[in-house]
């Protein structure tokens, strides 16, 4: 109880630095977004987010919903779309015509309950004063540290860094459930126990991260789930610039019995236990070098993007509920206004990739990327893929509780953060990354 406690005096935000001109210019919040609603009211004022757990959260378990008495104020679905097309992304109208009679969108009150701890917004407003792109290569971003580099953005690329470099807390363990369905709705669930540590969000400088300056995030993997892969594990050591000191990626196949070293693991290559419905710079919607891509900022717009997805998350429904033939079961699923950063990014004429363009709607709460359009190198749309995020208020920090990967051309879907009937996320306060090795990974798979 102690140790619980201690973690959330560490995380709580003060809730009044910001109101004190903490954000990075008048009328911004403190990560740069607009503090103000919009004129229709549609939208309303940031007021610093979710600061507290709700009184229905019990410690230890799943994050409850703090909104439990709100109801849907209106659905959109295919027949009504068009009354709505200015506020959906192409492939969000898109997926409504491939699914028209499974397929709609409960749009909710927009609540701004994204919230970060206090020296996540200190660094902020320093990052806005000292960083900038690397260029060369594939690229990277100087003196900036904790989250994201570029509360006020003046390029594509600078979003795509907002998006990359976010704060997702310390470290933080979980189950993690992957579900890639067939055309007729079969699949077979794999789950994987993570542990993962972000040294780049450390907010005081130690020994290893003034060493190690460019180490982004560290993940060890184990699958648990089917037998069949069960034992199987990864290690990835994510960088920030990878043009110096490229991402490394280890395996160990249980067949084989031994740690691998894989030469490539990125960008357009697919992802394992995927069943090829999405690549590796697919996670998170987007991860990796910014490079392959020309990347223009196309401004802001107000959008319905999943948010505050408390009912996707935890044990109040079990994932065979959530799972529906070529998209989620869309009762679970909420929807609300918000303003994004609009980014499209264009394959260029020198570097390989599936995808010919990607439009980014990140989040100006939270610099996370809530729906991407892929299209195909004809031009043609291929996948749209969103993020149901949550408020982790025990951080607190908005971070993605479900990923959904459709496939417009295959009618297929892939789902994870399938985290239903098991353990919630741990959240902790180390982020050493010499706990992340080869030899690590071994012991972590006993």
């Amino acid at each position: 109880m102690i140790r619980r406690l201690l973690l959330f005096i560490l995380w709580l935000p003060c809730g009044s630095g910001w109101a004190q001109g903490l954000g990075t210019a008048p009328g911004l919040t403190p990560l740069g977004a607009e503090q103000a609603g919009n004129a229709a009211g549609t939208i309303p004022a940031w007021t610093g987010g979710i600061t507290e757990p709700p009184a229905s959260y019990r410690e230890g378990y799943h994050e409850t919903d703090p909104f439990p008495d709100d109801r849907p104020l209106f659905q959109i679905n295919a027949a009504n779309a068009g009354q709505y097309a200015e506020y959906l992304t192409p492939g969000q109208r898109a997926l409504l015509e491939r699914y028209p009679d499974t397929w709609y969108m409960n749009v909710y009150q927009s609540r701004r309950s994204a919230s970060f701890p206090e020296y996540v917004y200190d660094a902020v407003v320093e990052n806005d004063r000292s960083a900038r792109v690397v260029l060369e290569g594939s690229g990277g971003v100087e003196n900036a540290r904790v989250s994201s580099p570029f509360p006020r953005p003046e390029s594509g690329v600078e979003v795509v860094w907002n998006h990359n470099l976010r704060f997702r807390g310390l470290r933080v363990s979980r189950i993690e459930g992957v579900a890639a369905l067939t055309r007729r709705g079969r699949y077979t669930p794999v789950l994987s126990r993570q542990d993962w540590a972000f040294p780049y969000s450390v907010p005081h400088p130690m020994p290893f991260t003034e060493r190690y300056p460019n180490v982004l995030l560290a993940i060890k993997s184990k699958v648990i789930q089917p037998s069949l892969l069960s034992g199987d594990g990864t290690l990835v050591f994510e960088t920030i610039d990878q043009t110096r000191d490229p991402r490394k990626v280890w395996i160990y196949p249980r067949a084989l019995r031994r740690v691998l070293r894989s030469p490539l693991f990125g960008y357009e290559i697919p992802a394992s236990n995927s069943d090829g419905l999405r690549t590796v710079d697919d996670f998170g919607l987007y991860n990796g070098p910014p490079d392959r891509f020309d990347w223009k900022l196309l401004g802001k717009k107000e959008i319905y993007i999943p948010y505050n997805a408390y009912r996707l998350h935890g044990p109040r429904v079990d994932h065979e509920d959530i799972v529906r033939t070529g998209h989620i079961n869309p009762e679970h699923a909420r929807y609300e206004l918000h303003r994004v950063w609009v980014v499209e990014g264009a394959l260029r004429s020198e570097s390989r990739h599936i995808y010919g363009r990607r439009v980014f709607f990140v989040d100006e709460d939270s610099w996370q990327i809530a729906v991407a359009d892929s299209y195909d190198r004809d031009g043609e749309l291929w996948r749209i893929n969103e993020a149901h995020a949550i408020n982790y208020y025990t951080v607190p920090v908005l971070w993605s509780t479900l990923e959904v990967y459709h496939d417009l051309t295959a009618g297929r879907v892939l789902i994870n953060g399938l985290d239903n009937s098991h353990r919630p996320y741990d959240f902790r306060t180390s982020a050493d990354a010499r706990e992340f090795s080869p030899n690590a990974l071994i012991y972590y798979l006993r």
